[in-house]
Parts: C-alpha cells; sequence; structure tokens
C-alpha cells in the first residue's frame, strides 16, 4: 500500500515545479517582448499604430524607401520594404486593429502593419530634408549622404532642369585661360628662371607628379568604381571590372612606351630624347581623356553645384598643367639613365612644340564643355550605356596615369638616375615636400570631383 502511493505524492510536487518553470518563462517572454516593443515605439513615436475607424486605405505609392498610402485626406506608411522590383499594390484592404497596433490585408491576404503618419513625423520629415548635403554626380543629385549605388529606380531617370547657358559659356573660357596658364607657365618659366632659383622647378615638378598620381587612385579609379557599382546598371557579373580595365591601361601605356623605345634604339641616336617625348606624349593622353570628362561633367551638373563644382576643377586644372608643364619644360634639360654620355649637348624640344603640346591640354576641358552644353538637353548620367561609357575611359586614364605617374616620373626622378637620385639632402627634402603637397591637395580636391 505504501509503495502504490508514492507515485500520488510525487505527482502534484512534478506538477507543480512544471507550473513554475512555465510561468517563469512565461513572465521572461512577455518581459522581453514588451521590451522589444518599447523600444520599436521609441524609434516611431511620431508614427500612431491605434488608428480608430480605418477600412481601407488607396493611393499606395513608393517614397524613397517607404510604401505610403492614403485614406481620406490622411496619410499612412505601410510597415513593409519599398525595393524597386516589386510592384506596390494600389490599396489595402479590411484594416483591423489587433492589441495596440493596426493591420490591413495585402491582395495575397497577409496581414501588414499600418501606422499613421503625424504632423509632427512630416515636420520631422521636411526637417530632415532641409538639413540632407547633396552632391551632382554626373549630372543627378544624390541628397542624404546616398551613394550612386544605392539609387532608385527614379534617381536613374533623366531630370529635366533649367541651365544656366551663358554662364557655362563665359566659365568656358575662364577655364581655357587657366589650363593654358598652368600648363605653359612652367614652359615659359624655365629658360629664364636663374641657376639658383632651379630648385623652385624641382619642387613644381614633384608636385606635378603627386598631382598625377593621386588623380590615377583618388579621381579616376575611384570614379570608374563608383560608376561600375551604381545600381542603374545593375549587377556586374564580374566584380573587378574596374580593377581589369585600370591593368589594361597600364598594360597599354608600358607597350607603347616600351615599342617606341625599342624603335628608337634600333633607328635613332638621341634615344634619351625620344624616351622624355613619348612619355610626356602619353601621359598627355592620359590627362586629354581624363579633362575631356571633366568637361562634359561640369557642365551637366546642377546650377546649385555648378559654382562649387567650377572652382574646384579650376584648381584641378591648374594642378594638372603644372604637372604637364614641367614635364614639357624638361624635355632635353637633363639626363636621367644610368651610363648616358652626360657630354651630349641636351635635345630639347623647339619651343613651337612645347607651345602645341601645351595648347592641345588647355583646349581639351573646354571641348568637354562645349560637347556638355550641346547635350543638356538629352544627357542622363545614370543611362546604364552613359555609365558604363564613362566608367571604361576613366578606368583607362587611370591606367595610363598610374604607370607614367609611378613609373615614368616619380621612380624615374627618384631612383632610376634622375635629378633626385643622388641629391642633396635639403633638395631631397623639399622635392618629398613637394611630392606630398600634391599628392594631397588633388586628393583633397576629390572630395568634389
Amino acid at each position: 500500500m505504501s509503495s502504490a502511493r508514492r507515485p500520488r505524492a510525487a505527482t502534484p510536487f512534478l506538477y507543480i515545479l512544471l507550473t513554475h518553470i512555465f510561468s517563469l518563462s512565461t513572465a521572461s517572454y512577455v518581459s522581453r517582448r514588451h521590451s522589444s516593443r518599447n523600444q520599436g515605439d521609441s524609434e516611431n513615436n511620431l508614427l500612431s499604430r491605434d488608428v480608430e475607424g480605418l477600412t481601407a486605405v488607396s493611393n499606395c505609392h513608393q517614397d524613397r524607401t517607404s510604401v505610403l498610402c492614403t485614406h481620406e485626406t490622411t496619410e499612412f506608411q505601410i510597415m513593409v520594404p519599398a525595393t524597386t522590383t516589386v510592384d506596390i499594390p494600389p490599396s489595402y484592404t479590411g484594416c483591423h486593429i489587433y492589441g495596440d497596433t493596426s493591420f490591413c490585408v495585402a491582395p495575397d491576404g497577409t496581414d501588414v502593419e499600418v501606422a499613421e503618419i503625424t504632423n509632427e513625423a512630416l515636420e520631422k520629415d521636411q526637417s530632415s530634408k532641409e538639413d540632407q548635403s547633396c552632391e551632382s554626380y554626373n549630372g543627378v543629385e544624390h541628397c542624404g549622404g546616398d551613394e550612386p549605388s544605392k539609387m532608385n529606380a527614379e534617381q536613374c531617370s533623366r531630370e529635366d532642369r533649367d541651365y544656366n547657358i551663358r554662364l557655362r559659356i563665359g566659365l568656358l573660357f575662364v577655364i581655357l585661360a587657366t589650363s593654358f596658364i598652368g600648363v605653359a607657365g612652367p614652359i615659359f618659366l624655365k629658360p629664364v628662371l636663374p641657376q639658383k632659383f632651379q630648385l623652385v622647378f624641382v619642387i613644381l615638378k614633384q608636385f606635378g607628379t603627386g598631382a598625377v598620381i593621386a588623380t590615377a587612385f583618388v579621381h579616376l579609379f575611384t570614379h570608374a568604381q563608383l560608376m561600375f557599382t551604381n545600381e542603374c546598371i545593375g549587377e556586374l557579373k564580374f566584380e573587378a571590372t574596374t580593377a581589369a580595365i585600370v591593368m589594361g591601361g597600364l598594360f597599354f601605356a608600358f607597350t607603347v612606351e616600351n615599342t617606341t623605345h625599342r624603335l628608337a634604339r634600333r633607328f635613332s641616336a638621341s634615344t634619351q630624347h625620344n624616351d622624355e617625348v613619348v612619355g610626356v606624349m602619353v601621359l598627355e593622353a592620359g590627362i586629354i581623356f581624363h579633362s575631356l570628362l571633366i568637361g562634359v561633367t561640369l557642365v551637366v551638373s546642377a546650377d546649385s553645384f555648378f559654382i562649387t563644382l567650377f572652382v574646384v576643377i579650376l584648381f584641378h586644372q591648374m594642378f594638372e598643367g603644372l604637372a604637364l608643364g614641367t614635364r614639357i619644360a624638361s624635355v632635353g634639360h637633363h639626363v636621367r639613365v644610368e651610363g648616358a654620355n652626360v657630354g651630349n649637348a641636351p635635345l630639347s624640344l623647339p619651343m613651337s612644340k612645347k607651345l602645341l603640346m601645351a595648347s592641345a591640354f588647355a583646349f581639351i576641358t573646354p571641348i568637354g564643355m562645349a560637347i556638355g552644353i550641346g547635350v543638356l538637353g538629352q544627357f542622363n548620367g545614370n543611362d546604364p550605356s552613359t555609365l558604363i561609357a564613362l566608367g571604361t575611359l576613366d578606368a583607362l586614364s587611370a591606367g595610363v596615369l598610374i604607370w607614367v605617374g609611378v613609373v615614368e616620373m616619380w621612380a624615374g626622378d627618384w631612383m632610376f638616375g634622375g635629378e633626385l637620385a643622388d641629391a642633396s639632402p635639403k633638395v631631397t627634402a623639399l622635392g618629398g615636400l613637394g611630392l606630398a603637397g600634391g599628392m594631397a591637395l588633388m586628393s583633397f580636391l576629390g572630395k568634389w570631383t
């Protein structure tokens, strides 16, 4: 008898223990749910979730990353993510309240949460729009820090706007004059500069080297990457497209210089002179492609960003002009190859040819601006074909300038028999400061171009 009663005595104890454990777990779950709900309410305290008398919402549409609908004169937010690939239902019906939250029924039968947008929310949204910082990129405005790769379908279409054509035409000549001063100044300065001030020219050359290297990496490589990752193009099957095209541009520059060097060594006695000329021409080719795109991009930018971008590009053209002009002016004025016959008289380019090369650079950005003015009515900076074309040219130019800037200019001046290879500590230090200064200032301009 006693043995039969033991299970009965244990049963109430086991029942009480399980009930106690269940009650603790339920309390913990309710506490966590309540805490999570309070946190969500604090994040959306400007949305009223308990809406009395709501039966249906209509006129549903996408506003940036939100789905908004209306009921009579009241606007509601549907708590679903807005995407460019899923159609938004025109209406939600069967609205009801569950707990302290309103829900409506989607066409597929699922419940979606609905929240009324209060006046405070509208005022906050308007204030955030006013506080947003906007930038112009390839003729399309981007606000709120959104990257070009995060744009929606509406932003991919061309936006009609009024342009100040007269202002653009007038500033075209300012760009022309600034570019010519930047590139021709060193050409005129080199012959008349006293020997004791030649150090100034060395510093300018190194500043130009830094500017070219920063242009290749910070401006061109980065811009090409942004274009190829733009959502308006879609997802590229090959993620390294930008780097591959840059590598192609680098290989192209190497092939041109190497082939020319071999031909000059076989058929000409002035190998050193020809190498310098070819190096400068390859440098100018890379800069010209880049400058043409700069001219187009400047003109098609919105009026609200045009002046800012114009000032930045003005400095950009001056720095690139100095980089190219110092190299043109230096052709034949120093021996760079180890073991060369230093007793031979330097072979310098005639002034007419130097000015011709300088003029090509000075005119190319205004030509790009003229092209931009001509296509203002049709240009869409986020059209896929436009993005691919501009991205390809930027990446190719980056590759060319990387080769010329790093190999021909940087390594050539500092390591392979250049003027700084055996320079004094003072000249080396000042040249290094010029190099770093060119990199820093041109990289700084990359914030706006």
